[in-house]
């Protein structure tokens, strides 16, 4: 199942976005070993700050299994400001109907590595790629560009999801190659990938039914004061990164929005007085 978490309801599945940013500790940190920032056994970098959308997996269990962040070109994104050497000097695509995404990751702690059957990595990984891609065309975006790894490359080829282009050159970063790989959000291109994992039907979760099965859940020990914690961090950080009213008000919104106050509370709240 799938679920897309925005700017527009993320207060709404904080702990959801907390269980991420867990995951791509795990899989980018501990497993894959690259240098990204972890804090508190989450990685979370300066490109969540830029209210990205989140298309995130989910098992049987309303549980995080794997999770892709979209963001737009028209602003800072990886490609532009992290991963420019693949462009050799070429300005990068910027397009209101060009999305980038990034930090595509897969829990294979929890899913079995074997066939494409319904607890697998391989249909937790299509049918991510699955919501991507419909996510996307339902935007009204055209395209996705996404640095990934020879890996993550063949990856998309067996899945029958191979790359129509690829952006600037493969290059070295860190411990393995990078390379930019152009994908269209066409029709047939999800049919083909909802053929080869024999995926039918709607792949999104019912967002009401989802809240309500996980507020049934036991909540986790330490979960809420930890998530509460990192939101007024996050919020904090967003009002003294200001640079300008127009950025304050808005920071300022968004805390007032997520913390449920008035503008008087928010700004006392948010600052830690």
């Amino acid at each position: 199942m799938i679920l897309v978490v925005d700017a527009i309801n993320k207060h709404l599945h904080l702990e959801v976005l907390d269980e991420m940013f867990q995951l791509r500790a795990r899989v980018f940190g501990d497993r894959l070993g690259w240098d990204v920032k972890i804090s508190d056994g989450r990685e979370i970098d300066e490109f969540d700050r830029l209210n990205p959308a989140y298309v995130i997996g989910l098992d049987d269990n309303y549980e995080v299994v794997a999770c892709v962040r979209a963001l737009q070109t028209t602003g800072p994104h990886m490609l532009a400001d992290v991963f420019s050497d693949i462009l050799q000097g070429e300005p990068p695509l910027r397009s209101a109907t060009l999305w980038e995404s990034t930090r595509f990751c897969v829990d294979t702690d929890r899913l079995t590595m074997s066939g494409r059957g319904p607890g697998s990595v391989s249909r937790a990984t299509c049918e991510l790629m699955i919501g991507s891609l419909e996510y996307a065309r339902e935007s009204g975006i055209e395209d996705i560009i996404t640095v990934i790894d020879p890996v993550m490359n063949r990856v998309l080829k067996r899945s029958d999801n191979a790359p129509c282009d690829y952006i600037g050159a493969t290059v070295q970063m860190g411990k393995t190659k990078a390379l930019a790989a152009l994908l269209d959000c066409s029709e047939e291109r999800i049919a083909r990938v909802r053929a080869f994992a024999d995926i039918t039907g709607d792949v999104f979760v019912n967002e009401e039914e989802f809240v309500n099965a996980r507020a049934l859940r036991k909540p986790k020990q330490t979960s809420c004061n930890i998530l509460a914690g990192e939101v007024v961090k996050y919020l904090t950080e967003q009002i003294d990164d200001a640079t300008n009213v127009e950025e304050l008000d808005a920071a300022l919104a968004l805390t007032q929005h997520m913390l449920g106050s008035d503008l008087h509370e928010t700004k006392s709240i948010a600052r830690g007085a």
